[in-house]
């Protein structure tokens, strides 16, 4: 690691902050001790940190600094969810979610400005893409949250992490495992492995690259039980049908040397996906996938051209699916009056694809034949 330029500390796991410390001539204690001040303490300044040497400071002052992106608004439902509206390089805005719920935390982070697979159901496909985020603008989403929570006198603070915010993590590869390695570090935020969750729209390499690099939990959108429903809700599956996205799920599942499961996340939406004879599909398709099904009532946004299914029709879908055997829950929509809802995440994007700009002329028209 050469050091030509400041370094946020924030941006490093562990393996790299030692790294870092051996370019200081220091033990690798170091990283301990900084990791701890970080992340335990929620202290960003060196001067406050009071087993490090004065020399040590000062020199930390000169060559790194631990800086998280800036909050530019908070919005808090009527249900307790809070959304943080935050600053990211090119003047881009991303959103992470915070979820209450008994007993649990559940905080929602992206992992790109955008997203460059344009899922038909989705709001955060609508706004275009203008690349990945750093690892320090995702660790740091995490790192405000919590010292956010810590101000409001919560506690237990976050308690799960879902990588379902805006963006496709495993096209972010390097820099998601980076944040989820400090994420389940006992010295960074010390999550369990079953409660840091990647979800995926079906990146199969990406999934592969998993295997030997991690063992958090994964999540997958499905939302289709046949390829042909599939590639008109979500692109990605031309590329990688759902067969071969099953066997990357089983692969990876066999490396993890317990008793693992999948999520299956599916978003229902009326006349696409929620027949019943799609509920006997879907459960012949998952028969032999360790795994938990979520179903998730579309949530609503400008110009989807999409509505959820009435009550009746996801009541027999999921209680098809659990006569079937699998352990199937009903995701309850959180954070809706601050479109904070699956799906419904927007943020600011310097769209570089004009996607955003061909949504927004439909939304117009649309509005304007109203």
């Amino acid at each position: 690691m050469k050091l030509a330029e400041k370094t946020n500390l924030l941006s490093m796991d562990r393996p790299g902050l030692i790294d870092f410390f051996a370019c200081l001539d220091e033990k690798p204690y170091r990283a301990a001790q900084i990791m701890k001040w970080i992340y335990h303490r929620g202290i960003s300044d060196f001067e406050q940190m009071t087993d490090l040497s004065m020399d040590l400071r000062a020199r930390l002052q000169a060559l790194a600094f631990i800086q998280a992106p800036e909050v530019v608004s908070e919005h808090v439902s009527v249900d307790g969810t809070r959304k943080w509206i935050i600053r990211v390089a090119g003047d881009n805005c991303v959103e992470t979610v915070l979820i209450p719920e008994r007993g649990r935390n559940t905080l929602c982070i992206s992992s790109q400005v955008g997203c460059i697979l344009n899922c038909s159901f989705c709001a955060t496909g609508k706004q275009g893409f203008d690349g990945n985020l750093a690892s320090a603008e995702i660790i740091g989403q995490v790192w405000l949250a919590t010292q956010r929570m810590r101000s409001l006198g919560l506690a237990k603070g976050v308690t799960n992490v879902v990588f379902m915010g805006m963006g496709e993590p495993l096209l972010n590869f390097d820099a998601v495992m980076c944040a989820s390695s400090v994420l389940m570090d006992d010295l960074g935020f010390g999550l369990s492995k079953r409660k840091v969750t990647v979800s995926t729209a079906g990146v199969v390499p990406g999934i592969m690259r998993m295997m030997g690099t991690t063992d958090c939990s994964l999540a997958i959108s499905l939302h289709a039980p046949t390829d042909d429903v599939r590639n008109q809700l979500v692109p990605l599956n031309k590329k990688y049908p759902i067969s071969e996205l099953l066997e990357a799920c089983s692969a990876y599942l066999s490396t993890l040397g317990e008793r693992r499961h999948v999520t299956i996340e599916y978003t229902m939406i009326k006349g696409i996906n929620d027949h019943i004879d799609q509920a006997r599909a879907l459960a012949r398709l998952l028969r032999d996938l360790s795994c938990k099904i979520n179903l998730i009532p579309f949530n609503s946004f400008r110009a989807s051209g999409y509505e959820a299914p009435d009550v009746q029709t996801i009541d027999a879908f999921q209680t098809y699916l659990i006569h079937a055997g699998y352990a199937t829950m009903l995701r309850t929509t959180r954070g809706d009056d601050i479109a904070a809802a699956c799906g419904q995440l927007a943020g600011q994007v310097r769209d570089r694809t004009r996607r955003q700009e061909k949504y927004l002329a439909r939304v117009r028209a649309m509005e304007l034949a109203v």
